[in-house]
């Protein structure tokens, strides 16, 4: 069994180190602030956007098979906090000759206007889809001088157990929608979307680390046919027993007035087309060349339904 470090511990993170255990490996996680260990998984306390930090993440990734990077920096701190953290987890790779494993997402495409696969440019002119694709452009042009070996996993919105406040369909979704009450949404409720279902995430991240023929290039995670957030909340109600749920766009106006109180929703101006306008993720390559397969959808409902369900019995 091998040594893997995984980096940050929200949703991706969790997922992944939890993964890593159960398969027998040794994993160590690290965050800024550090957490008690639980089985299978040492927690460190560093903060890899800071120059000292960073090069204490080179220690200890020591005789690690993989440094698998799930951080990402609060939304309002993209620009300024992705460089850094890109450039320590890269100088890790190359101080350890561990695999440099990145979790990245659709940003950097930009809006298109069909399927997306990972052979488009990255051609967003916002400033978070740039800052995005600058953290892969860097990584891949180290690994084709052979400096480091690097892969990047892109995901669509995250779905399922462990997702919580920033998931589109788990906290401003979930809890009203076990009561039996409507749901308000940002853009057309109606447009087809890819979902990213996170133990699915989990499962590529760590297959494509022991893959040397993945590395490279970027690979989109297994994904199921696209749904729309309605047809998601229809399933999510039958499956809760709750009865059909209303789904109602919230409105510019609100969305604008809320803006001004609320960081995230305000950063997600940039990628409001993604809700706007059909959103469709293509990872057929992935799937020719790897096992990992998306979940059946009904096990993704099921498994989601079940988990707020115990996390709403837990909490009051």
């Amino acid at each position: 069994m091998s040594l893997y470090v995984v980096i940050g511990f929200g949703p991706s993170g969790a997922a992944t180190a939890r993964l890593l255990a159960e398969e027998g490996h040794a994993v160590r996680v690290v965050t800024k602030s550090g957490r008690s260990p639980e089985p299978g998984i040492e927690h460190i306390a560093l903060d890899v956007t800071d120059e000292t930090d960073g090069e204490r993440l080179s220690e200890s990734a020591q005789g690690a098979a993989a440094i698998i990077n799930c951080a990402g920096p609060p939304y309002p701190r993209w620009t300024s906090d992705w460089p850094p953290l890109a450039a320590s987890v890269c100088a890790a790779a190359e101080a350890t000759g561990a695999v440099l494993v990145m979790l990245g997402n659709l940003y950097g495409y930009g809006p298109v206007d069909h399927p997306l696969t990972e052979e488009l440019p990255l051609a967003a002119t916002g400033p978070k889809g740039r800052v995005r694709a600058a953290v892969w452009e860097q990584a891949q042009k180290l690994h084709e001088q052979g400096r480091i070996k690097a892969v990047e996993v892109r995901a669509s919105d995250f779905f399922g157990p462990g997702v919580t406040d920033g998931g589109h369909l788990a906290a401003r979704v979930m809890p009203r929608l076990l009561s039996g009450k409507p749901v308000s949404t940002l853009g057309n409720p109606d447009a087809p979307h890819s979902w990213s279902y996170l133990p699915d995430v989990a499962r590529a991240l760590v297959e494509v680390a022991g893959e040397d023929r993945a590395w490279g290039r970027a690979w989109h995670v297994p994904t199921l046919p696209a749904l729309s957030v309605r047809e998601m909340v229809d399933r999510l109600a039958a499956q809760s027993g709750t009865g059909p749920v209303a789904v109602r766009r919230l409105p510019p106006a609100v969305l604008s007035v809320v803006s001004l109180v609320s960081p995230l929703l305000r950063e997600l101006k940039e990628i409001r087309y993604q809700f706007d306008h059909p959103f469709v993720v293509d990872s057929s390559a992935y799937e020719a060349a790897f096992a990992v397969r998306a979940t059946p959808l009904d096990e993704q409902i099921e498994a989601t339904v079940d988990w707020w369900r115990e996390r709403r019995a837990a909490t009051g």
